[in-house]
């Protein structure tokens, strides 16, 4: 079978965890930074050639299959737009973008150059997850009341040291750089919600972080259940809780850990749960990125689809369009900050 060919734009901290995916499934011919130091070590590093320009390596390397795109967050619809114009499949990091008419551009674009465009949503093959969505696509729960999401996380000064981190043009905020997988389960789960409401404020942050750094938004769905998320980046010393909880008519269920990475309850009418379901279904460890931890090493699901897709024309684990409207659902909660 031959092996696929890779590039990746943007060699900070996602990008070692993309090229060790990578080495599973193909080969990383190139790599692209701006910072020439970082840019010229990893690629040195990964045995690929460096680019200081994306446009310089979308000219000298034809044969690649996939563009990886690890750059700042408001820089992945131009780098995705720019890759798939220049002939290749692009997979790029949450966000898709950050802002929701650049992701209906990315489609377009997609579209009309007949490429792939594949997006990350890794949190959906945590097993409790997995479970969870069972449950409800069996709607063994019956119809649901509430839900209730807390995303308590720590992201400190030195988080935000670097050029682009907390910025509103180049992060988009924490709902894009933390929380968006959150928000993608949660409509993975419930479908988009009707309307919803938020408050947002920025207490520990304010020299560091453009937009906010702590919310409470309302949701109301069409059938009139209600649900509430909790999010900051301003947990105690570290990450404390990614937690999802359901109210059913027939059952409660809830998701937690620092990751959505065990169930921490469950009681379902007329249905034994699985030996261990409770506290027993776990995942692998947080994604460690040195001085801060992340979400669930899952990239590797990540790749077995894309690789299934490109070479066996399977479906993707999820669509753009799904990635799209997480970002609606983040715009629309962000008309809350406080100018």
């Amino acid at each position: 079978m031959q092996l696929l060919q890779f590039a990746i734009i943007g060699c900070g901290k996602a990008a070692a965890i993309h090229a060790a995916q990578i080495k599973q499934y193909g080969q990383l011919v190139a790599v692209c930074d701006i910072d020439d130091e970082k840019g010229e070590l990893f690629a040195q590093l990964h045995g690929a050639h460096f680019y200081q320009l994306a446009n310089e390596l979308f000219k000298n390397e034809k044969g690649i299959d996939v563009v990886v795109i690890c750059s700042p967050n408001g820089l992945h619809a131009s780098h995705a737009i720019a890759a798939m114009n220049a002939g290749f499949h692009v997979l790029v990091e949450k966000p898709m973008a950050i802002h929701l008419e650049d992701a209906n551009r990315m489609i377009e674009v997609a579209t009309l150059n007949q490429r792939n465009l594949f997006t990350v949503m890794q949190n959906r093959f945590n097993p409790p997850v997995q479970a969870v969505k069972q449950l409800l696509d069996l709607q063994q729960l019956g119809t649901i009341y509430s839900v209730q999401l807390n995303c308590f996380w720590n992201r400190n000064a030195a988080y935000y040291a670097d050029e682009w981190h907390g910025t509103k043009t180049f992060d988009g905020g924490i709902l894009f750089t933390q929380f968006s997988h959150f928000i993608d389960i949660l409509i993975w789960f419930f479908g988009m919600p009707k309307k919803l409401t938020a408050t947002l404020n920025n207490l520990a942050h304010q020299s560091t972080i453009e937009g906010e750094d702590q919310g409470v938004v309302i949701f109301e769905w069409a059938n009139g259940s209600i649900g509430t998320m909790h999010y900051s980046v301003n947990a105690y010393e570290k990450n404390r809780e990614g937690s999802l909880t359901i109210l059913g008519e027939k059952g409660i269920v809830k998701i937690g850990g620092a990751y959505l990475n065990e169930i921490e309850f469950g009681d379902v009418e007329g249905l034994k749960l699985p030996e261990g379901f409770v506290k027993k279904i776990t995942v692998e460890e947080a994604n460690d990125y040195g001085t801060y931890q992340g979400s669930m090493r899952n990239h590797h699901y990540v790749y077995e689809s894309m690789v299934n897709t490109l070479k066996h024309g399977k479906p993707y684990y999820t669509t753009v369009s799904e990635a799209a409207a997480t970002i609606q659902v983040i715009q629309e909660i962000m008309q809350y900050q406080k100018k």
